[in-house]
């Protein structure tokens, strides 16, 4: 089968950079140093670019899991000039096709399933997909968005180019800055955000879902502004949260909510707990019966019916408990009924909360037992 023609721009750009990152980055390093200063402006203007591309790119446009005032708009529309991976519009079509269509070998424009040089950047180098901007009419009625698509390649070079420039000259370092600043945190920034395209699709669990290659990885969740978090995104695409405990490293929610805080985001969508918690205890029922017919023990049948009884145990105990929880919460925003009432419900609340702590607990042990 004929190969589609290659995408010389595309080609160019990422060689070029590459090599100066490889090669001219170090060796000016070598021989001429670079200071505190430098370092620091690699680092803001890499963060910059990442978190437009996740708060803005992906999560903003592509999902709409929240809604954003203009200025952030803006912020972000210019960094993804500054992140050099094409408009947003282009962006936004292509993400909601690969979620649309994830794995599909012909239809995910960026599909694991050919391979981890394809989906990581092989699917930039060669004209694989014609443009198709049928499934964003939302996102181009967007006048931020529109202005960035027309003026793309004049943003492109005023970020990438002109911004290194004016921080060299100021610094006194015009060369430095630019292959620090400009080269290789471009590239820097190009390789995180394909990490997710490729890696998150090959390494890590999948806690949520089995149905796509999707992965949650901590590691790839640090060098990715909390984009790691893939196999939950793939199942709760619309949910402003990648790490949904407090405890996970994801600054695209910590900067999200920040920007809630202070009038710069509203409507900030989330997943029902209910539904996480479910995911997750399909996930675990799966992997436990796998295992079992693994085996094919004499006992066997006798396990997979205990594992499945438990299991519709404990999902009775989820559905009970966010129901009561449910009610509460309506009770207290109506702002019906007497205390009396809203401290039985509360009291009932707490005691199915228990109940279902120690199914839970027993269910973990099961399906550890199965292991």
């Amino acid at each position: 089968m004929r190969k589609p023609p290659l995408l010389w721009t595309n080609a160019l750009v990422f060689a070029g950079t590459g090599l100066a990152a490889l090669v001219l980055v170090p060796w000016y390093g070598l021989t001429h140093g670079y200071d505190g200063w430098q370092w620091l402006a690699l680092l803001l203007l890499f963060s910059y670019s990442c978190l437009s591309i996740t708060a803005g790119y992906h999560r903003l446009w592509a999902h709409k899991a929240y809604e954003a005032h203009p200025l952030m708009q803006w912020v972000f529309a210019l960094g993804g000039g500054l992140s050099l991976q094409n408009s947003a519009l282009r962006w936004c079509a292509d993400h909601r096709r690969h979620h649309r269509h994830v794995d599909d070998i012909e239809q995910d424009p960026y599909s694991a399933k050919r391979g981890l040089w394809f989906s990581h950047m092989g699917w930039m180098l060669r004209d694989y997909h014609p443009e198709d901007d049928s499934n964003i009419p939302d996102l181009k009625r967007n006048p931020i968005l529109a202005f960035q698509h027309r003026h793309y390649l004049a943003l492109t070079l005023l970020m990438n180019l002109g911004l290194p420039v004016a921080l060299g000259l100021l610094h006194g370092d015009l060369w430095g800055m630019l292959l620090l600043a400009g080269v290789l945190r471009l590239v820097l920034g190009h390789h995180v955000t394909f990490f997710i395209n490729s890696l998150a699709h090959y390494w890590g669990r999948q806690p949520y879902t089995n149905k796509n290659t999707a992965r949650d990885n901590d590691l790839l969740a640090v060098l990715t502004f909390g984009e790691g978090y893939h196999n939950f995104h793939h199942l709760f695409e619309s949910d402003y949260r990648n790490g949904i405990s407090w405890w996970h490293y994801d600054p695209t929610k910590w900067l999200i909510k920040s920007m809630s805080w202070v009038g710069l985001a509203r409507r900030l969508r989330t997943s029902p707990q209910e539904r996480i918690e479910q995911a997750k205890l399909e996930m675990r029922l799966e992997q436990a019966r796998q295992r079992l017919l693994r085996r094919q023990g004499a006992d066997t049948e006798q396990w997979l019916a205990l594992l499945h009884g438990e299991y519709e145990r404990l999902l009775a105990q989820l559905k009970a408990y966010y129901q009561a929880r449910k009610t509460l919460l309506d009770m207290k925003k109506k702002a019906v009924g007497c205390k009396y009432e809203e401290l039985r419900l509360r009291l009932n609340c707490d005691e199915l909360r228990a109940s279902l702590q120690i199914q839970k607990r027993n269910w973990l042990k099961l399906t550890t037992q199965l292991a």
